[in-house]
């Protein structure tokens, strides 16, 4: 019945795009549709038409089934694509990400770097898996990848293949937790709760013997990675003052401006995000073993809340420095920070200062957080945990581990960015020497300026060719529009969007207006709504907001670390359409505490 209403509605309104609402009544039996209003759709240009359309979606439908096939290389029998699982790409570099930006994510995390470190820390080999496929520029995460490089490496094919399946059904089952997979779907390290969270699998067809060899498996992983002295993340903390010895030798050196941007760029994967995907996992293990203490009832919420807090990351002593240091001097520390990392048209904070602060006001210091302190009693049963655990080290060890964790992660972070921004910078300057403008050089591919300083050719007509095609096919991504989870080939073609679950952070309860970030000088007070979130937005912590709100964002993503430490009420990743909601609205109640959001007006 909805079918024929459109075509006939169609035929009304001779083929212009329409919006419509409508309803069904029941009544004795009988099923009633009520057209209630229909309006034409306002576009900013033609719709693409029909043919063109249809033959994008059969293209992207077909790499899709690919993956709903077995492989060779790989555990499980299918997989799920979706935007925010694992390195979730909608909250780095956006859902329609210009080429440049989306092959710069993909040189320096997804294509190698992501599953090379993974298998260092002693999980599955999935080198020479690219993790982010893009159907037309929208970029995704291959889930069944992901869940393969989450198994351990010494784990038995038939068991890695069997927990691989059940992940994914998992995710089939209760799609909302697409961006909460690695706390609420699979088995990533030993936790203190790990026996009881395994008795799960026994309904599942998991045998008591199988669930001990999971367990194992995962103890003798993460004694790897935590163990006070040989842990692995700590040789990864010590590449990052490599990655800043380098950045310093190439900026006192007499390279041209392509070597410089070729050396900034080579230098980040090795020295800097190769060691932040390491230390990224370090805190993922760190958060998840803090967390379990909660669940084993050696800590509490507001324990919780108060060691989040008393950790010190770059992005607190961001707002401690705002407030303390002049405006040559900070910009020095922070300049190249930008929102959007990886987008050229993002200018950085050195660039547009004006833009992200007042640096004429002054700016109180942020009160210092309440410590955090162990009792004797907790003290003790940690211990005890450890050693009923076979865990390697004692309680300081932890929770020195646990926090480094999740400081070096940012800090890491932090270090890699000024290499990539300062490859953005060189490449604005490389490209107007030829005549591009900024905006051109966003839709060129990364690749273009590693051939350039590998051979010898016309770099004007090279990079007019690359830009060129960048802009043809970035035209293609605007006509398409996919569910930012995709679980069987047919949602390519009609989809809903799926129910979001909010990463609610503190326990807090705020009202307040809701403000864009885009609105720089007016967000004292305010809950900030962005759709997605990177290191570059820390400006906004620094302007005493009273909220937050992201699209896009997972429980221990960026943001979330970020309002934990602040102890700032926020509700991360609500989804795009809530998200729209709340943007769009006058006053809101965030309560994180009871995990609600309210429009109040």
């Amino acid at each position: 019945q909805v079918i024929a209403l459109i075509n006939e509605l169609l035929a009304l309104f001779d083929g212009t795009p329409i919006d419509i609402e409508f309803a069904f009544t029941q009544h004795e039996g009988k099923e009633t549709l009520y057209l209630l209003q229909v309006r034409k759709l306002v576009l900013k240009s033609a719709p693409q038409n029909e043919a063109d359309q249809t033959k994008a979606i059969e293209h992207i439908a077909k790499h899709i089934a690919r993956g709903f096939t077995t492989h060779p290389f790989l555990m499980g029998k299918r997989t799920v694509y979706g935007v925010m699982p694992d390195w979730n790409p909608a909250e780095i570099v956006g859902i329609r990400p210009k080429p440049l930006s989306l092959s710069l994510y993909r040189e320096l995390v997804t294509d190698a770097i992501w599953a090379y470190q993974r298998n260092n820390y002693g999980y599955r080999n999935l080198r020479s898996f690219p993790l982010m496929p893009h159907f037309f520029g929208l970029p995704y995460i291959d889930v069944r990848l992901s869940f393969n490089s989450f198994i351990p490496a010494d784990m038995n094919d038939s068991l890695a293949g069997r927990l691989v399946d059940h992940y994914i059904d998992t995710l089939l089952e209760q799609p909302a937790l697409h961006d909460k997979i690695e706390f609420e779907i699979v088995f990533s390290c030993y936790t203190f709760d790990l026996a009881d969270r395994l008795k799960l699998l026994g309904d599942k067809g998991f045998s008591a013997n199988e669930q001990a060899e999971i367990s194992e498996s995962l103890r003798r992983l993460t004694n790897k990675i935590v163990h006070p002295h040989e842990g692995l993340w700590q040789n990864d903390a010590l590449k990052l003052e490599m990655l800043q010895k380098r950045r310093d030798a190439l900026a006192g050196s007499n390279l041209d401006t392509l070597e410089r941007i070729y050396w900034l760029l080579e230098d980040c994967k090795r020295y800097g995000t190769l060691p932040f995907a390491g230390l990224a996992r370090a805190g993922f293990i760190a958060v998840q073993m803090l967390k379990s203490l909660i669940t084993v009832g050696v800590l509490s919420q507001n324990d919780y809340e108060l060691f989040i807090g008393s950790i010190s990351t770059v992005s607190k002593q961001l707002g401690r420095d705002r407030a303390t240091l002049d405006k040559a001097t900070f910009l020095a520390r922070y300049g190249h920070l930008r929102p959007g990392t990886y987008d050229i048209l993002s200018p950085r904070y050195d660039e547009a200062p004006d833009l992200y602060f007042n640096m004429d006001d002054k700016v109180e210091k942020p009160k210092e957080s309440a410590p955090f302190s162990l009792s004797l009693a907790q003290m003790r049963l940690i211990a005890q945990l450890l050693q009923t655990h076979n865990l390697e080290g004692d309680v300081i060890g932890l929770f020195n581990f646990m926090q480094a964790g999740i400081e070096l992660r940012e800090l890491a972070k932090f270090h890699f960015t000024r290499n990539l921004s300062d490859a953005l910078s060189l490449i604005k300057i490389y490209g107007a020497s030829f005549g591009f403008s900024p905006d051109d050089l966003a839709y060129c591919d990364i690749s273009v300026f590693q051939e350039l300083h590998t051979a010898a050719g016309d770099p004007a007509r090279i990079l007019a060719a690359s830009i060129e095609n960048g802009k043809a096919r970035y035209a293609q991504s605007l006509t398409v529009s996919l569910p930012p989870l995709i679980t069987a080939v047919r949602d390519v073609w009609a989809y809903e969007y799926p129910e979001t679950l909010p990463n609610f952070i503190t326990q807090q309860r705020v009202v307040a207006a809701p403000v864009s970030a885009a609105h720089a000088h007016n967000l004292a007070g305010k809950i900030v709504c962005i759709a997605n979130a990177d290191p570059g937005f820390d400006w906004i912590f620094a302007c005493s907001i009273a909220g937050l709100i992201t699209a896009y964002g997972g429980a221990n993503s960026h943001m979330a670390i970020r309002a934990g430490e602040l102890g700032l009420p926020a509700a991360i990743g609500v989804g795009e359409v809530a998200f729209g909601r709340y943007e769009a609205a006058r006053e809101l109640l965030i309560d994180c505490a009871l995990r609600q959001i309210e429009v109040l007006s």
